[in-house]
């Protein structure tokens, strides 16, 4: 398989880290799409935002996702990635779009441990656990219907590599 493959879902779950590892273990090349938005940009997502309005910054996540969309590649989307149905279609028609699945507490936990409050800015306002739950009940329906595989990302990020290779059909370059 040498098609790109999208790895989506809420802030936290572990598309970095998850798909850093997974990369390695495949020997395909990483993208993040936030990280590459912000060194096109020269902006932190925060600042695209403050200048942009949240329509702006999503407009330049879809530039971002066609600049860095290759084979071999696994790419790392922005949480809201999945809100434009266009975005949603251009993943499911060239890879493999693999949802990493999280509760909103397991996600709070996490942003409150590794917190980037520069490079994300709060959606809602509220508190991190009730915004998680929040865009989860927002965005779910349209990570399930992205996504060509569901993978429980409240697990290690070694088990979860382990768990989309084997979801895959695709052959390690080394072992995890």
């Amino acid at each position: 398989m040498s098609l790109p493959i999208f790895l989506i879902g809420a802030r936290g779950c572990g598309k970095t880290t998850v798909g850093e590892s997974l990369a390695q273990v495949l020997g395909y090349a990483f993208c993040d799409t936030d990280h590459y938005l912000q060194q096109s940009t020269g902006k932190t997502v925060a600042e695209i935002v403050a200048a942009e309005g949240w329509e702006g910054f999503r407009q330049h996540e879809t530039d971002a996702l066609i600049a860095v969309t290759a084979p071999e590649t696994i790419i790392a989307t922005g949480g809201g990635m999945v809100l434009a149905e266009a975005n949603r279609c251009f993943m499911q028609e060239r890879g493999q779009v693999i949802w990493l699945q999280a509760n909103a507490t397991v996600l709070a936990a996490r942003l409150t441990h590794y917190p980037q409050s520069s490079q994300r800015p709060t959606l809602t306002g509220r508190s991190i656990t009730e915004e998680m739950a929040e865009v989860l009940d927002e965005r779910a329906s349209l990570y399930q219907q992205t996504a060509h595989h569901i993978i429980d990302a409240m697990q290690t990020p070694e088990r979860v590599v382990m768990a989309i290779l084997n979801a895959l059909p695709v052959a390690p370059a080394s072992q995890v």
